[in-house]
């Protein structure tokens, strides 16, 4: 099966009426956060493909626990439920493990704490939201024999691909999570690509960690 990863950037190979010659055999959309619902909905009509998404720092979420976000560093004003998004069919990964077409998808939302704005989480915030997901992948690993294939972020883990300032930094609980349950691929947007020298895709033990800015197609039998 072919996947089609999208983030951060509307591409005009994709968002094309050639799309569905040059993507038709596309099985699967992950769409790793910042992309209007709109650019989502035209994916979804043109190709009828199941689709999951997490939300980026520029996307609105659902409000959470406003106590416990405080105490763990997370901001505690959230924007609105942006309905949009689910209307394209697509489903919400955000914190949570999804089977889409036989593929387990653990998705994590945001990006790292930098102005209080919506869907930034500190380290310990990210790493707790992680350790609640723990047991269900156990339960994978012991029912299905593996725990998750694709981990979906926005942020980058830390390290790899990331950058310097607070803003584009990667999160260090997402190299803990890879070495763990050694999902196949972590895909992730966040960090822009302008430079054809840029690195888009790094091997991480287990896991093949691919930045989806723009889009990239990932071949699952490969």
């Amino acid at each position: 099966m072919r996947i089609l990863c999208v983030s951060d950037q509307v591409d005009p190979l994709v968002y094309s009426p050639r799309m569905k010659e040059r993507f038709g055999d596309v099985g699967l959309v992950l769409s790793a956060g910042d992309l209007p619902a709109e650019y989502l909905g035209f994916i979804s009509s043109m190709l009828n493909k199941s689709m999951a998404y997490v939300a980026g720092n520029h996307d609105l979420e659902a409000p959470i626990e406003r106590s416990l976000a405080g105490r763990l560093g997370a901001p505690t004003e959230r924007g609105t439920i942006d309905d949009n998004a689910r209307a394209t069919g697509a489903a919400d990964a955000g914190f949570r493990v999804l089977t889409e077409e036989g593929l387990i998808i653990l998705g994590l939302p945001g990006s790292m704490l930098y102005n209080q704005g919506p869907n930034q989480y500190s380290e310990a915030y990210m790493a707790f939201r992680i350790a609640m997901l723990v047991p269900r992948l156990l339960l994978n690993k012991l029912l299905r024999g593996r725990a998750v294939d694709v981990v979906l972020t926005h942020a980058a883990p830390r390290g790899i691909h990331d950058r310097d300032d607070l803003c584009h930094r990667g999160f260090k609980c997402f190299l803990w999570l890879m070495r763990a349950f050694k999902p196949r691929w972590l895909i992730h947007g966040h960090i822009h690509l302008y430079d054809l020298g840029d690195v888009r895709i790094t091997e991480y033990f287990d896991t093949t960690v691919v930045n989806a800015f723009g889009h990239w197609i990932i071949d699952t039998e490969a």
